[in-house]
């Protein structure tokens, strides 16, 4: 009797087990990709987080492809998952997918980068940080820093992103309320350490070793790093010639600022996971109208 107890038991934990496991979320999630340090960060710590809130995670890595994110959104999509996130490779080209998605009955989600679609009902709501402010911030400070008297050379992010698009205009924006205060040079390094340091490098080969430059201002650290690479290797001493304002904070930057090789960045945090699930879960048990964009803050940090 007491073996056929246990039996029972054991028969009715593992149906219990069955049934938790078959009542799990399941997210498909598709990232841009690897480039730079945050960006692996982040996907990492998506895939963590979804671990502690019980998450069944299907993660696609793009590449840095458009063409990989929309064949993995539809895979998401015939899989039947709960919900779908998307951090985009770029802002258009998404009408037709999401409304697949919507057609299915499956919200989507957008982190990090931003959309243009004609029917922003195609997803529930983006939850990132405000590139536009963070180059507003970056700015800001470098016209505190250079007295608002500043020539700069931009290296920007991948061209039609979100991110490149808005820390663009919300560091031109600032710049505009200086007369003294220009880019005079901007070209894309691809958010990546190798793009940034071939970009300064021709920076430096257009500007006779950037006479008369005061600032490189880049869109992300890994840029920065990469730009950091090159003046370094031109005799130049980044942090002292010319003034690095860049975004991101990540560990390599940290370093880069102790050590005087830099001198200012704004963070844009990657573990986002707690800030992403609990919006997305919080829908799917009771669907309701969210705002269009959820702020995730950031810092501005600097080596003084």
């Amino acid at each position: 009797m007491k073996n056929l107890k246990l039996v029972a038991a054991v028969v009715a934990g593992a149906m219990m087990l069955a049934s938790t496991s078959a009542m799990a979320v399941t997210i498909g999630f598709s990232q841009v990709g690897d480039e730079g340090d945050w960006r692996p960060a982040f996907s990492k710590d998506m895939q963590d987080s979804a671990v502690e809130y019980g998450i069944d995670l299907k993660f696609a890595d793009a590449q840095g492809k458009q063409e990989e994110q929309l064949r993995a959104v539809r895979a998401f999509i015939a899989q039947g998952v709960d919900a779908i996130i998307i951090a985009p490779v770029v802002v258009t080209g998404w009408d037709q997918v999401l409304q697949e998605a919507k057609k299915a009955s499956i919200p989507v989600f957008l982190a990090d980068r931003d959309v243009e679609v004609e029917d922003n009902s195609l997803y529930v709501t983006r939850i990132s940080a405000d590139f536009n402010l963070e180059g507003k911030l970056a700015a800001a400070w470098l016209a505190a820093e250079s007295k608002g008297s500043c020539k700069v050379v931009e290296l920007q992010g991948t061209v039609g992103s979100a991110a490149a698009i808005e820390r663009q205009k919300g560091f031109q924006a600032v710049l505009d309320q200086f007369p003294a205060m220009e880019i005079v040079r901007s070209q894309s390094g691809d958010f990546t350490t190798e793009g940034g340091k071939q970009v300064m490098e021709a920076f430096i080969k257009a500007t006779n070793n950037l006479e008369g430059i005061c600032a490189s201002f880049a869109h992300n650290d890994n840029m920065q790093l990469g730009a950091i690479q090159a003046m370094k290797e031109a005799g130049l001493n980044p942090g002292t010639d010319v003034l690095m304002v860049s975004v991101d904070y990540v560990p390599a930057m940290i370093k880069a600022l102790e050590a005087g090789e830099a001198n200012a960045s704004v963070e844009l945090r990657s573990a986002i996971g707690k800030f992403i699930y609990p919006v997305v879960l919080d829908y799917l048990e009771a669907p309701k109208d969210l705002p269009k964009w959820i702020v995730i803050p950031g810092d501005l940090h600097t080596a003084k």
